[in-house]
């Protein structure tokens, strides 16, 4: 399914473990540390931790990987000082989340959820669908991506089948957080 055209690229922050597992953090509280930070244009998008923000300084399509990790790095300090946690986020804009929405491999259907994975670390992502292909047959469906993997679940079972399972062991949660889909789209 193809998004809407993007007509701005903001940046996009997606934060790890926020609202779960006891780290409780309110929309507007977290809109304000991005403002506090200098950031514009800040908008939160559901409770479980998406920021859309514009930089003065730096342009997402402009910005160089050293400058990017700079910027990630700074907002997990911010998050981190604010809210007493250790802050992890994945940093993206508009138009590569675009891309990554309009790529999703499989016909959505109302009887499954939707999600990709996102991760600092492309060898979780590696060893997850290495997980998935050993597995064999599953009653979801695992495919990479553009630096996330796409992950389809029946309805329910988002917690119980043997990825599942695996993708929320304690080696991937520091570096690797999953978005339903349809979240994702209210972010362009």
């Amino acid at each position: 399914m193809t998004s809407n055209a993007v007509p701005v690229d903001s940046w996009i922050a997606l934060l790890r473990g926020v609202n779960v597992g006891g780290v409780t953090i309110r929309s507007a509280d977290l809109a304000e540390v991005f403002r506090s930070a200098g950031f514009t244009g800040v908008r939160t998008v559901l409770a479980s931790g998406n920021v859309v923000f514009d930089d003065p300084e730096h342009e997402p399509g402009e910005t160089a990987h050293d400058a990017r990790g700079a910027l990630k790095r700074r907002i997990e300090r911010a998050l981190a000082d604010a809210f007493s946690y250790e802050a992890w986020i994945v940093l993206t804009h508009q138009h590569a989340l675009a891309e990554v929405v309009d790529a999703y491999p499989w016909p959505e259907a109302d009887e499954v959820q939707p999600y990709v994975m996102f991760s600092s670390e492309q060898s979780s992502l590696d060893a997850l669908l290495a997980f998935s292909a050993a597995a064999g047959e599953q009653p979801d469906r695992v495919a990479p991506g553009d630096g996330v993997l796409y992950w389809e679940v029946p309805k329910g079972s988002s917690t119980d089948t043997a990825f599942a399972k695996e993708s929320s062991k304690a080696r991937f949660k520091p570096h690797v957080t999953t978005r339903n889909l349809r979240t994702l789209r209210k972010l362009l």
